[in-house]
């Protein structure tokens, strides 16, 4: 897996950073400046990456699709769960991280009048431009930021962010656990690996060659929010596993993944900062963080059995067929209704109290 030429600043900036780091550099440092490096990354630069569905028209030169782009029903029940937490958290303020093409900000703003700030922290530029155009109406009401204050006071939501946190690399070789970064062989990049203490939170059974991840910058995330949200609640919807089901010794290839032109591929080096590059969630991780750093989990679901407890059925007998199948791809197992996974947080030293999301099937006690 390589990138046959030095071809674009971006990748000539991480061939400098390689050898300014000795050679070799963390999966993690690579991940972050593909996907974040100012005015170059994937997330910094002026890629379209959001669209509808796949196909031309309005949604050419777009990458991936996210649940709000399918459906505005997803926003309309995710602001019945937000304006319940408001209300238990006497708070009136929403902060979104990642507002991608500012569609949920949309929905939520025009379902929840009661919300006098809107604050979205975004760390594209491009993206914040095409959020100020669809969120012109609501100007007197929504505000950006690049940076977390020192306290916050609201409901934070981030749709699909922690999934775009760089992660580390675990690679077990016959036995031995190394840590995968990147360096520059024959002018491309390729991968190398070093032995490393690091591993994973949980124990991967069998002695077969194995390769994971780890999210420390996920979970520091999450105890960041901690340590400033004085009042309020946290939802984040992302797709991933428990530990135990993420460290599956079957799972042996990771799941690092790779999104352009509505194509799926897991070579991260390959075209670096013209797409995408994930990993899903180890929930269980994050739970944990929240929990270490005072926050009560207020629950835990599939994304499908969530939006059903929060009514995306309601008034839908008479809407057209294509809302119907849109709805249905954000609630069905087999589609986004198992794979995503919701958890919630209240704020520290609060009352814990039941998220309408969770009133049924909340799977808590599998993290």
């Amino acid at each position: 897996m390589t990138t046959p030429i030095l071809a674009t600043p971006l990748q000539i900036r991480i061939h400098e950073a390689i050898a300014q780091a000795g050679g070799w550099l963390g999966f993690d440092v690579f991940m972050n400046m593909a996907l974040y490096e100012p005015g170059l990354g994937y997330y910094a630069n002026d890629l379209r990456k959001f669209g509808l569905m796949p196909g031309g028209g309005l949604n050419a030169g777009s990458d991936f699709v996210t649940a709000p782009e399918m459906s505005p029903r997803f926003g309309q029940a995710l602001a019945r769960q937000m304006a319940q937490a408001l209300e238990a958290a006497g708070v009136r303020q929403v902060w979104e991280f990642g507002a991608g093409s500012g569609a949920l900000a949309e929905q939520i703003l025009q379902a929840l009048p009661q919300v006098t700030r809107y604050t979205i922290v975004d760390v594209s530029g491009s993206l914040r431009a095409r959020q100020q155009q669809r969120l012109a109406a609501f100007e007197d009401r929504v505000q950006w930021a690049t940076a977390l204050p020192d306290a916050m006071r609201g409901v934070v939501i981030g749709n699909e962010v922690l999934d775009a946190m760089p992660v580390k690399l675990l690679a077990r070789l016959n036995g031995v656990w190394h840590e995968r970064g990147v360096v520059v062989h024959q002018s491309a990049l390729t991968y190398a690996d070093q032995p490393t203490d690091l591993r994973p939170p949980f124990e991967v059974l069998g002695t077969h060659d194995y390769l994971t991840e780890i999210h420390p910058q996920a979970e520091g995330f999450v105890r960041t929010l901690a340590d400033r949200l004085e009042a309020g609640a946290i939802f984040m919807l992302d797709y991933g596993f428990p530990e135990h089901e993420y460290y599956h010794p079957q799972r042996s290839m990771g799941t690092v993944l790779c999104h352009r032109a509505h194509q799926v591929d897991a070579d991260a080096l390959d075209h670096v900062g013209s797409k995408d590059i994930t990993a899903h969630v180890n929930f269980t991780g994050i739970a944990l963080a929240g929990q270490e750093a005072g926050l009560p989990v207020l629950g835990y679901a599939g994304q499908g059995r969530f939006l059903l407890n929060c009514g995306v059925l309601d008034g839908m007998q008479d809407a057209p067929i294509a809302d119907k199948t849109m709805v249905q791809k954000l609630i069905n197992e087999h589609e986004m209704g198992e794979l995503f996974k919701v958890i919630a947080f209240g704020a520290k030293g609060t009352a814990v109290w039941q998220p309408m999301g969770f009133s049924a099937g909340d799977r808590t006690h599998t993290l």
